[in-house]
């Protein structure tokens, strides 16, 4: 059963400037995706850093908490080895999606400067 959905636009121009920052980065990106995001440069890493903010915020709004209900760097956004998009949580969003039993699934796309991000929480 589908418990909620999300999806978000982010500008990959607007990432640009805000990952040039060291605070930004360790407020909204794991260390796992400080890693992805090192591991890319220009295009790749500003598209990488604006699809994954927008994952962020489409869980919360699948979620039904908004930006207020857990802190941004606790929902990782990774890629499997073949490129496919998936959450890896911790702390307060780990917890709460155990105790509500759900599992979430993400798809990413980017084109002409944006990045789209679409979150489904199943339930049970």
């Amino acid at each position: 059963m589908i418990y909620g959905i999300g999806t978000d636009l982010c500008e990959s121009a607007r990432m640009e400037k805000a990952i040039a920052r060291d605070l930004f980065l360790k407020k909204v990106f794991s260390p796992a995706e400080q890693e992805l995001l090192l591991s890319h440069t220009g295009k790749r890493r500003t598209e990488t850093a604006a699809a994954n903010f927008a994952a962020k915020e489409a869980f919360l709004k699948a979620c039904g908490c908004g930006l207020g209900g857990f802190a941004l760097a606790e929902i990782g956004v990774l890629r499997r080895e073949s490129g496919a998009p998936y959450y890896e949580l911790c702390g307060e969003a780990a917890r709460w999606v155990q105790e509500h039993h759900l599992t979430a699934h993400l798809s990413l796309t980017h084109d002409a400067g944006l990045a789209c991000a679409f979150a489904v929480l199943e339930q049970g």
